[in-house]
C-alpha cells in the first residue's frame, strides 16, 4: 500500500460530528429559557420593591425637610407650592428657595412614584400649620403600596388604595 493511499480525506461520517446537531442547540435554548422564566419575576419583583423603599425615603426627606423649614424660618410648613419651595440650589437659601431637598424630589415623580404634598391648615397669621405628603405608584408595575406621611413624622402604608392618616405605620 502506498503512503498516498493511507492518507484519506474525512468521509462524510466523521464531519457531521464536528459540529452541535439540532437537537443539542434545542435543549440549550429550552435552559436558557427556563431560566430566564425564573429569573425575570423575581426581578420585576425586586425592582418594585426598591421603588417602594425609595419612595419611604422620599418621604422621610420631605418630613425632614418640612421640619428643618418650619425651625429655621419660623413661619410653619411651607404653602401650596411646599415642595418647590424646599428645592432650590442651596447656595443662597430662603424661605423660597431652601435648598433641603434635591430637584428630581421637587419634581413629584420619582423611581415610579407621584409624590404629592397638601398643606390642611393654617393657622391664625396663614401660615400652614399642618400638611400630608403622599407617595402612590404610578403603575401596577412600579409600585402596589402607597405611603403617607404628615408632621408627626410618621409614614403609613396602605397596599390597596391611597394611603391616609387612619393607616398603619410601616
Amino acid at each position: 500500500m502506498n503512503r498516498v493511499e493511507s492518507i484519506k480525506e474525512p468521509t462524510a461520517r466523521h464531519r457531521s460530528n464536528a459540529g452541535f446537531s439540532l437537537i443539542e442547540l434545542l435543549v440549550v435554548v429550552a435552559v436558557i429559557l427556563i431560566i430566564a422564566a425564573i429569573a425575570i419575576p423575581n426581578y420585576v419583583q425586586s425592582k418594585m420593591r426598591a421603588n417602594e423603599a425609595s419612595a419611604v425615603q422620599s418621604l422621610r426627606n420631605i418630613v425632614t425637610a418640612e421640619l428643618v423649614y418650619s425651625t429655621t424660618y419660623g413661619i410653619g410648613f411651607t404653602n401650596g407650592a411646599g415642595l418647590a419651595k424646599l428645592s432650590g440650589s442651596g447656595v443662597a437659601p430662603d424661605q423660597n428657595n431652601a435648598g433641603l431637598i434635591d430637584e428630581v424630589l421637587a419634581s413629584g415623580i420619582k423611581q415610579g412614584y407621584n409624590i404629592n404634598y397638601t398643606p390642611l391648615t393654617t393657622d391664625a397669621q396663614g401660615n400652614t400649620a399642618t400638611y400630608s405628603v403622599t407617595a402612590d405608584p404610578i403603575s401596577a408595575s412600579t409600585g402596589q403600596r402607597h405611603f403617607y406621611a404628615d408632621q408627626t413624622c410618621v409614614i403609613r402604608s396602605n397596599s390597596a388604595v391611597p394611603a391616609g392618616p387612619n393607616d398603619l405605620p410601616i
